[in-house]
């Protein structure tokens, strides 16, 4: 179904710059988010007819759509998320192709271009409206597709009453991509049967598996001397992380790996020769697996240590999240009635784990099942990034749907 506002409501929100902070202490993290819902979504929310629109101090705006039929007793989220990706995000300037005719498209005067042969995913969408970068930041669609979509489907419930409907909360959070978005939701508040975040990628995606996750930060602690007369005294920090790094798994790296694979990822390496320090996160899927890995890297720093009198490889290491399926596969009512809406909408369900997390991971864990549904986004995160319209349009299709399933 076509959605007139759909298009200029994302374009709207893809050109505030959200970008989420991982070493602010605040929360939401910038004061960027805390801007976008205050002033732009809370003002929407109320005027497209959603209810008890409040914003709370874990950084979440927050409707309700009443139900407008007695039979429909469940009570479904929507979640989405606010911030964006560690990419450039200030200048968001989209374009639209329409009726993509399957060519390279240049991303404004960059230089850069999306090309079949680099990417190609963009044969499914012949015919169809892209709206791409220019080449010079990232879009946002992750996630600001799922929120359009969401806002969109409730103007066109309200505007529709006889569509019946159950009771709908909304919710939009912020700090998704830094891991945190959803350490302080309020689940008392939401107060649903369940939810779906509207954070996947391409059409047809519904995922109810995550990878579990942590991150380890490592400090090096090396001594430096000169270097011609280093011989049994110089420790360099930078080699201590090399050989660190040296020790885990070659083939268990993300560039190494797929489907339901494991993996360390490298994410950051500084210092000096004096001290040096690393970043990782770690991702698994079956929990024995992700707490061996884990154990792996506490066993690296542990024997690397005992080669010195006194710890030189200090690793702090917490989890992040963990994979929804243990939650979900207990009651599987979310995922067959987004399975049969979308069937019924000629959508092909993709059940796949997703080799990532949402929001709904964490939720999942606090008591509310919380599966992801597709929001359109390809090649998210950096300068390639673009998004369907056609794809968000069934994606809003898809939430008429389920809110109206019996």
């Amino acid at each position: 179904m076509k959605y007139p506002t759909l298009l200029d409501r994302f374009l709207v929100y893809v050109k505030e710059n959200t970008r989420s902070d991982e070493n602010s202490t605040t929360t939401p993290s910038t004061q960027n988010q805390v801007d976008f819902a205050k002033n732009i979504l809370l003002p929407e929310m109320e005027r497209i007819g959603l209810q008890n629109v409040h914003y709370l101090p874990n950084g979440f705006a927050i409707g309700t759509l009443p139900a407008n039929d007695p039979s429909l007793t469940r009570k479904i989220g929507f979640i989405a998320h606010m911030d964006t990706a560690d990419f450039n995000a200030e200048g968001v300037s989209p374009q639209i192709i329409e009726n993509y005719d399957g060519k390279p498209i240049a991303l404004g005067t960059s230089g850069f271009e999306l090309h079949p042969k680099d990417f190609p995913q963009l044969n499914h969408y012949h015919g169809q409206t892209l709206i791409t970068t220019d080449g010079t930041t990232l879009l946002g669609s992750d996630d600001k597709s799922g929120i359009a979509e969401i806002m969109t489907a409730i103007e066109y419930l309200v505007a529709h009453p006889e569509i019946r409907h159950c009771e709908i909360r909304v919710g939009f959070g912020p700090d998704e991509e830094i891991g945190v978005g959803a350490d302080k939701f309020d689940v008392e508040d939401f107060d649903v049967d369940f939810a779906y975040t509207m954070d996947g990628g391409p059409l047809g995606e519904l995922q109810y598996e995550t990878f579990s996750a942590a991150a380890a930060k490592i400090d090096f602690i090396g001594r430096n001397v000169h270097p011609g007369s280093a011989k049994d005294q110089m420790i360099n920090a930078f080699q201590l992380a090399i050989d660190f790094h040296n020790a885990l798994p070659e083939a268990d790296r993300p560039e190494k790996t797929e489907g339901s694979q494991g993996f360390f990822h490298l994410m950051d390496l500084a210092g000096s020769v004096d001290q040096a320090h690393s970043s990782y996160i770690i991702r698994d899927f079956e929990e024995a697996d992700f707490n061996a890995r884990k154990q792996l890297m506490l066993d690296i720093a542990e024997k690397m240590n005992q080669e010195f009198d006194t710890p030189r490889v200090i690793v702090d290491l917490h989890d992040q999240y963990f994979n929804m399926k243990k939650i979900i596969e207990k009651d599987m009512t979310p995922i067959t009635i987004a399975k049969e809406v979308m069937e019924d909408l000629g959508i092909q369900p993709i059940i796949e784990p997703v080799r990532g997390g949402t929001d709904g991971s964490k939720i999942s864990f606090m008591g509310i099942p919380t599966p992801n549904i597709f929001a359109g986004g390809e090649n998210m995160h950096g300068r390639f990034e673009f998004v369907s319209l056609e794809t968000m349009e069934k994606a809003v299709d898809v939430i008429l749907g389920i809110v109206g399933h019996q």
